[in-house]
Parts: structure tokens; sequence; C-alpha cells
């Protein structure tokens, strides 16, 4: 019997990485789950993956139209959800010098903008009980190179997350943060790791990792399920770490 049966389930960004295995796991534990992407043949092929029935919703976190596209196609297919994973995000490094308008502007759109709006139109469809997950980044309380804006994006989402647990204790809605360390996904390649040093870039990282390795998509989704579950029926407001350690280096 899965720890979600009876639960609907919305991933923003559930058709690769993070979110697609997330959806999986989801599933796989009894949710009727909905996935978001920008790509439609990206979100077939994770429908595929997911089975269980899910469904998929194409469109860009950073339009706030397709915000409320969502919460209309949720209230008709589903009547209502009892899991938000605002997974969603987007990076760019450069340094501040080097930062335009254009790139500040977008990696704020999808990474806050997005969030805070996404769980705005949602919160009217969630049950009470209800569970919102926002995938954050251990940048935010660590400085890396070349990351200044993008932490900037994480930092905002999880000062959304206090706010809201307070907002939305009335109807024992829970708001919790994950905030993954270096995980081998396909955002790596979009960071510019090419595959001829991917392998060379991975050695290097895994040095300043305590655990000695990079995590793996499949481990995010599990804090993930623990949040959306009962087993953290007593947990609100909290932001965990799945980084291997990092943090701490």
């Amino acid at each position: 019997m899965g720890v979600l049966n009876g639960k609907t389930a919305l991933v923003t960004g559930g058709n690769s990485g993070i979110g697609l295995a997330a959806a999986k796991l989801f599933a796989e534990n009894g949710a009727q789950v909905i996935i978001t992407g920008r790509r439609q043949e990206n979100l077939d092929a994770a429908v595929a993956e997911i089975g269980h029935n899910a469904l998929a919703l194409r469109g860009d976190v950073a339009d706030l139209a397709h915000h409320d596209h969502v919460a209309r196609e949720v209230r008709e297919r589903l009547g209502a959800l009892d899991i938000y994973f605002a997974n969603a995000g987007m990076i760019v490094t450069t340094h501040s010098s080097q930062v335009g308008v254009e790139e500040f502007d977008a990696q704020f759109a999808t990474n806050a903008r997005g969030v805070f709006f996404g769980v705005q139109k949602i919160a009217p469809l969630l049950r009470d009980g209800g569970s919102i997950i926002l995938t954050s980044s251990i940048a935010s309380q660590k400085v890396l190179e070349n990351h200044a804006v993008y932490a900037g994006t994480k930092a905002a989402i999880e000062a959304f997350a206090r706010s809201w647990a307070l907002e939305f204790k009335e109807r024992g809605i829970r708001v919790n943060v994950l905030s993954p360390g270096p995980v081998d996904t396909p955002i790596i390649g979009k960071m510019g790791v090419t595959k001829e040093v991917r392998a060379s870039f991975d050695a290097e990282l895994a040095k300043a990792i305590p655990l000695g390795r990079l995590g793996r998509a499949e481990e995010l989704a599990r804090a993930a399920l623990f949040l959306a579950s009962d087993a953290s029926s007593f947990v609100t407001g909290a932001n965990i770490p799945v980084d291997g350690g990092i943090a701490l280096t």
C-alpha cells in the first residue's frame, strides 16, 4: 500500500531530473500525478516513464498565465490537490560583474516569481492538511563561485516558505524546502559542463563533498516523498539539506 494512496500531486519541472524522479516515486506510492514542463516531447517521454495514468501540462513557470491555466486544469481534471512540488528552476553561472539585466530577470522570473505565483494560484485548490514543497539549493547558504543571482533567487523562496508556513497554518497545510547539493541531473550540462570534461568535473567536485560523490535524483525524490507524506505530519517551515554534507565544508 503506497503512502500517497488517494492523494493528488503536481510537480513543476517534472519532465527531468529531480522533478521526474519525484513524480515517479509519488506515482509508485499511489498518487495521481500531474507534471509540468516547457517541452512537449520531454513531457510525453516523462509521462510514459512515470506511468500510473500520469498527466502533463505544457508551459513555462515564468509565464504568469501558465499558473492560471494549471489551476483551471487541476480543478477540471482532479478537483483539488494534496501536494504541490514547486521544483522547476534554471541556473546561469556568471560573475556578478558580468550579469546582464536579461539574465538576472530570467532567473528571478523562473526561480522566484514562478514559485510565488504558482503557490498563489494553486493554494485555493489545496486540500486542508496538504503539503507544499519548494526546491531551493545549498547555494542560498553556501557561497559558490558565480552563483550570486541564482543564490538570491533561492534565498527568496526560502523566505516565502517561512511566511507561507504561518499563513497556511489554519488550514494545516505544511510548507517545506528541499536544498539539494550537487546532483547528477541534466542541469549540469546546461551549466556548460561538456561530456568530454564531465568525468573530471564530477571527480573534482566529489572531493568537496563529505560523502565523496554527487547526489542522485532518486535520493532527492525520497526526501520529497517524506515531505509529501504523513510521515512528516509535524514538519513545517523546515529547510532540509540533501547535499552529502557539502554545506559543512
